[in-house]
């Protein structure tokens, strides 16, 4: 077995390969993610699945937040040892959106096919929810969709309407009004979502940078960033 996991080619997409995820039962794919050595590596040692992830730039498992684990019946590798195939075990949905499978929007009828949903909501926590929402309509019509326009329109638009908002957001709290300022912040976060999505950054990555700061003194950040 260790002689074949050598043989895996992580050189061709920046040390990972896609994974292929299947439902044992009746074959249907539920989700593609990306594996790089380790992730393969504890897949197999725990026989839950682990990937990793571009969008988080790092290792995770599945079902790590919401519960919705996969446990792992068969993996199997392609003839070209760059694709892994998953038949696993669902536990919930393999979807962050709820949906059991995460494809289901049919091109050739050009329609979204109806899926038994789960309320995830409660479990990824409203600014995770909010920023799968304004992913999920960065494709939809502009002329119906405000998220959609300020992702699809001219970045500078979009980048206004953050100085807006934060402006907006000052003057509530110089003028003492906290519950202007509460309504002005939630406008604010909603636009500085919208921005980062444009540019494939996710929260969690924002997480992570304010987690490295918490064994670090403010001043002292602040001076490292001068160096």
């Amino acid at each position: 077995m260790a002689n074949i996991l050598d043989k895996i080619d992580f050189s061709k997409q920046n040390g990972l390969v896609p994974a292929v995820v299947q439902d044992h039962n009746t074959n249907e794919v539920l989700m593609v993610a990306y594996m790089n050595a380790e992730a393969l590596k504890l897949s197999i040692k725990t026989s839950k699945t682990h990937f990793f992830s571009r969008s988080k730039n790092r290792l995770w498992q599945k079902g790590e937040s919401s519960g919705h684990t996969q446990t792992i019946v068969s993996m199997m590798a392609d003839c070209d040892m760059d694709t892994i195939l998953i038949k696993v075990k669902q536990n919930g949905a393999a979807c962050h959106t709820g949906a059991y499978s995460c494809f289901f929007y049919d091109l050739l009828e050009n329609i979204k096919l109806e899926n038994k949903q789960i309320d995830t909501s409660k479990i990824y926590g409203v600014v995770d929810t909010l920023f799968d929402t304004i992913k999920s309509k960065k494709f939809d019509d502009p002329n119906t969709s405000y998220t959609a326009k300020l992702l699809q329109g001219e970045q500078n638009y979009m980048l206004k309407k953050i100085v807006e908002e934060s402006s907006e957001l000052c003057f509530a709290i110089k003028d003492d009004d906290k519950d202007g300022a509460i309504y002005e912040c939630a406008d604010l976060v909603y636009h500085i979502l919208v921005a980062i999505c444009s540019q494939d950054i996710s929260p969690d990555m924002i997480k992570q940078e304010l987690q490295k700061r918490f064994d670090t003194s403010g001043i002292e950040e602040k001076n490292s960033r001068k160096k």
